[in-house]
């Protein structure tokens, strides 16, 4: 008889391939600043923010004084039909006037994987709504990631999240186009035909692909194509969203004028599960007219009120502590260190857009052992796709933080050594 395998504790892991990490799990069970340290003593700097939203640090007391005083008030009450919470309300009408979008409308829930379902969905029943049938396709880029749902799975650009459910996309009429090319997207756009596409949806600078920034003139170009085939621009600003990039968000730094934006994560630097979509009134009015049908969306905790107060106060801080401009700082400081990696015959490419950097190494060289020598060394970073070592920390990081974080991937990189990339890391939002 075969011996039952150890398989660990009863949580199974997201997005992780179980019999990789059994045995090698890290628990983390406490926060301070840019640090988190371990139940077995380690204490690691949070060189990716956790999964890109720790961004005002971890354990912050106030944050903690906040929640208790709400829940002492209310810990929440459900946004349904005739019925708001007053934390809610407040936490739109501040997501609404830091928009790019002028007089939108915010839809609540609980992260950004619900934010991609409700906005895609919106997508569809908008062009329903207006006479539009044959509007259905939704494309998306190659290499992107928009979570985890149905939905996010059916638009996903890494194909290994698409692949083993029996069919090709779990929600049907979806297709890719180029992530590099915009004529290549005229192309596709073309031979699908624009009247059968309802929403063109795009990360403006790829995260989870293997931190992408977009080539000169390429999201400007998806403006254009969107503007000039009526079909509906979605951003997915769940990573670049409320600060990452150095504005509030993406779409203000490139100058872009999307219909839908989807947020989740910095929202709330994590301290509690939000997510939304911000969405421009020629979307939302039609929903808002006298004899309108329903847009049936949400969920048990949308507009949740402890968690909308701990957005607020997250929001808060940004502006108290002038962390946009930490971040245009530090885009610099990070965009030097990585520059200088241009002379090392081990580094294929170095990126950086906002707070958002990636090391490319060449194939002989594992960003997955890499990233797990610099945990030894007490730095956490992640390998992504592409064999790209992300480094994304919290907005609160120092100048010396974070050129410590790039040497201690060099450092790796030499404790290491070259030896052949074996498979593409499990891959995390």
């Amino acid at each position: 008889m075969n011996p039952t395998p150890d398989t660990g504790s009863a949580l199974w892991s997201a997005q992780a391939h179980m019999p990789s990490v059994l045995g090698r799990q890290l628990v983390v069970n406490r926060g301070e600043g840019n640090y988190v340290t371990t139940t077995d003593g380690r204490r690691l700097f949070d060189g990716t923010a956790g999964l890109w939203h720790a961004n005002i640090g971890h354990g912050r007391p106030e944050m903690a004084e906040v929640a208790a005083e709400q829940i002492r008030t209310l810990e929440t009450y459900h946004v349904f039909g005739r019925y708001l919470n007053d934390r809610a309300v407040e936490l739109a009408e501040k997501v609404a006037s830091i928009s790019p979008i002028a007089d939108p409308k915010i839809i609540l829930n609980s992260g950004g994987s619900d934010s991609i379902d409700v906005a895609l969905k919106l997508a569809r029943r908008y062009w329903q709504l207006r006479g539009r049938h044959e509007k259905t396709m939704v494309l998306s880029r190659d290499l992107a990631y928009h979570g985890l749902h149905a939905y996010g799975t059916s638009v996903a650009g890494l194909e290994f999240n698409r692949e083993g459910y029996g069919t090709e996309s779990l929600v049907p009429e979806t297709a890719r186009f180029d992530t590099h090319d915009i004529e290549r997207v005229r192309r596709t756009v073309a031979e699908i035909g624009p009247h059968r596409i309802a929403a063109l949806i795009a990360e403006p600078i790829q995260g989870t692909g293997g931190v992408i920034p977009p080539s000169p003139g390429y999201l400007e170009g998806l403006q254009r194509i969107a503007d000039e085939h009526d079909i509906l621009l979605i951003l997915d600003e769940v990573i670049t969203g409320f600060g990452r990039t150095g504005e509030w968000f993406a779409a203000d730094r490139y100058g872009l004028r999307p219909h839908i934006i989807t947020v989740a994560k910095g929202i709330s630097s994590g301290y509690s599960a939000v997510g939304g979509i911000i969405v421009a009134p020629a979307v939302w009015a039609p929903f808002y007219e006298t004899g309108a049908p329903m847009y049936r969306h949400g969920t048990t905790y949308s507009g949740h009120a402890t968690s909308a107060a701990l957005a607020l106060k997250n929001l808060e801080i940004i502006e108290r502590e002038g962390l946009l401009a930490r971040v245009r700082h530090l885009e610099g400081v990070l965009g030097a260190e990585l520059g200088a990696l241009a002379s090392d015959d081990r580094v294929a490419d170095s990126r950086v857009a906002g707070l958002i950097g990636g090391i490319e190494l060449r194939p002989e060289y594992s960003a997955e052992r890499v990233t797990d020598e610099m945990v030894e060394q007490g730095w956490i970073a992640r390998p992504l796709r592409g064999n790209v070592i992300q480094i994304s920390p919290p907005f609160t990081t120092t100048d010396d933080e974070l050129r410590g974080i790039v040497s201690a991937a060099i450092t790796a990189l030499d404790t290491v050594g070259a030896a052949a990339t074996t498979r593409e890391p499990a891959v995390t939002r």
